[in-house]
């Protein structure tokens, strides 16, 4: 492979990075801690809230639409809500208290105790996303970060933090959504699982 092939090397990085992940065991562990969350959230009648900035914003929204439409089986709808959508909110906030509150604000208005609060940063120190892990803290929702291998000081937010094992931030988002479909296709089976039991 040529040093100046740029895409063949980004995969290649990519699919180190993969096997990597596929391999540890305590990143695999925690996101099987994530979806039993989540998982207990939405039985329990409550609702699984994400933020995230930039592609971790798209990543949030993504993950949103696989809860409430589907992943890949048939079955009820469930609540979650992406909090980087409502432009009004966002750049009414962002004017009103500053960019940094734009999620926690959102957090104090929608985020009930029981909830689910699933928070991504590839480096973990965004004030944005780390305002609204402390609002979820104060507020009694079980908060979960996605980050990269230098955001492990957003672990002291955290209930749980999955940590991809890569510094590189495109990498970094790469592991955070193939995870988070893991994530969705077990929290979809144990749902299943659930409305067809009652």
């Amino acid at each position: 492979m040529s040093s100046n092939d740029l895409i063949a090397s980004h995969l290649a990085e990519s699919l180190a990075a993969f096997e990597r992940t596929s391999e540890d065991a305590t990143l695999l562990e925690t996101a099987r801690k994530i979806a039993a969350a989540i998982v207990a959230a939405l039985r329990a009648g409550n609702k699984l809230l994400l933020v995230g900035n930039g592609g971790s914003a798209a990543d949030a929204q993504h993950i949103a639409a696989e809860i409430v439409g589907r992943y890949k089986q048939e079955r009820p709808a469930y609540a979650a809500i992406a909090l980087t959508t409502d432009t009004s909110a966002l750049t009414a906030i962002g004017n009103d208290y500053g960019y940094d509150q734009v999620f926690a604000r959102q957090v104090e208005g929608l985020g009930q105790r029981g909830d689910v609060l699933l928070a991504i940063s590839t480096s973990g120190r965004s004030p944005s996303i780390l305002n609204a892990l402390i609002n979820a803290r104060a507020r009694g929702l079980t908060t979960v970060g996605f980050t990269g291998s230098k955001g492990q000081a957003m672990g002291d937010l955290c209930d749980l933090l999955l940590v991809a094992p890569s510094e590189d931030t495109p990498i970094i988002q790469q592991i955070h959504l193939a995870t988070a479909h893991g994530i969705c296709a077990a929290v979809e089976q144990a749902l299943m699982r659930t409305s067809t039991q009652s």
